[in-house]
Parts: structure tokens; sequence; C-alpha cells
């Protein structure tokens, strides 16, 4: 594995385990304390990744993330945050501002591995503008805007095509139905996220007919949806 990963815990023991299972797998790392380094660090040391904890002296983790996500030289670094346990309106705000993904403490050094190689994956998928992506028995033609499930077209509405390319360009990203309905119609907290789960139920059905791409939209609770990697 290669890759450099800014760590920004204010704990030492956090950084140094995190530290020890990336470094372990081959990825470099860089670490901050607290969130004014950490902004800084982004910007001169251009990591591949950040794990950011949302607990942080000075300036915290949400608006590291939003200043991280709102300058064009880091906008497009992945972040995965760390957030403490049932603080679900931080992973919700965290991931509207542009969070990739978000692990719950106390994690396992296992799942969080599993979390930076997945989000990495996705950060090079999301160049794709053209051309075909293969995932699993699925394969989205861009040019054609078509769906395949193996052999068989995908009957798929416009909206439901986006959905799905959005869906596997990102594949293990949460997204809420507010970023859903922004990203997939075109406005921002107007419409009924209603909308939103019928058009994932169409796609579940349309999907079922393999049964791992029909099961690879999970819900996650009180957050919204993702979807898994069938690769």
């Amino acid at each position: 594995m290669t890759g450099k990963i800014l760590i920004v815990d204010d704990e030492i023991n956090i950084r140094e385990l995190i530290k020890f299972t990336v470094e372990k797998e081959g990825y470099n790392s860089i670490e901050a304390g607290d969130g004014q380094t950490a902004v800084k660090m982004a910007k001169t040391d251009k990591p591949d990744l950040i794990v950011l904890d949302l607990m942080l002296p000075g300036i915290d983790g949400l608006e590291v993330c939003r200043l991280v996500k709102n300058s064009r030289e880091t906008a497009a670094i992945p972040i995965i945050m760390l957030t403490a346990k049932n603080e679900e309106i931080d992973k919700i705000i965290g991931l509207e501002l542009g969070a990739d993904d978000y692990l719950t403490k106390p994690f396992s050094p296992r799942e969080l591995l599993a979390r930076i190689k997945a989000v990495l994956r996705r950060s090079q998928k999301e160049s794709v503008t053209g051309g075909e992506l293969v995932v699993g028995n699925l394969k989205l033609n861009f040019s054609r805007y078509e769906a395949h499930l193996g052999s068989e077209k995908l009957e798929l509405t416009p909206k439901e095509y986006e959905m799905l390319k959005l869906f596997v360009t990102n594949t293990g990203k949460v997204f809420t139905r507010e970023q859903l309905l922004e990203k997939v119609w075109g406005y921002e907290y107007f419409g009924d996220t209603r909308t939103v789960d019928v058009h994932v139920r169409h796609l579940r059905v349309k999907l079922g007919q393999d049964n791992d791409a029909g099961d690879a939209i999970e819900t996650v609770r009180g957050v919204g949806y993702r979807f898994k990697d069938l690769q």
C-alpha cells in the first residue's frame, strides 16, 4: 500500500494506535494534535486521506472538515471522521460538510483500516468521467447513459440512473437524504426526502435480479444510505 495519511487527534495514544495500524499496512503517516495544525498540514503536506477526530482543542473537527472541504487546494482530500458514541447529529453534520465516512469510538484498528482502503479506492473511482465502470455484476456506461446487470440492460429512469451512478462511484460512502436530493435532484433541503426513499426502493427492486446487487444499497439508520463494495 502507498499513500500519506494525516492523523488528527488530541489524544497521543489514539494517534499512536492509528499510526501503528496504517504504517504496518504500508501507508505513511503524519500527525496533528489540534485543528489549526491539521488545516495547515492539509494544505502543505497534501495527504491522500485525513483521519479526523471531532473533539479537538481550538477549532473542532467539524470546523476543520468545513475549512478543508471549502478550500480549492484541499477539497479533494477524503476525510474519515472519528465521532463519540451516540453523537448522531455530529455524524450528519460532518457528512453534510463533505466528510466521506465516519467511525464511532471506540473502534477496532481492523475496521478503521478497512474504511481507509474503501475511501481511498472510492476517491480513485470519483475521477471517472467517461467510459465504463464495473462493480461486481453491475456495469455502467457513462457515455451511453446505460446500466447493465450481467447481460441484462436495466430500465432506469434518469433519476434512478443518476442515483445509481452516484452510489457506485462512491461505494461505502454514506449519503444523507438531503445530500442525495442536492446531488441527484439539484436542489438543497427544499424537497421531500421521501422522494429519495421511493427511488431507493425502486432501485433495490431493479437490482434485486442479482442477489449481491439487490442488497447493495444499505440503510444507515438515522443517517441515510450507502452502497457496499461488490468487488
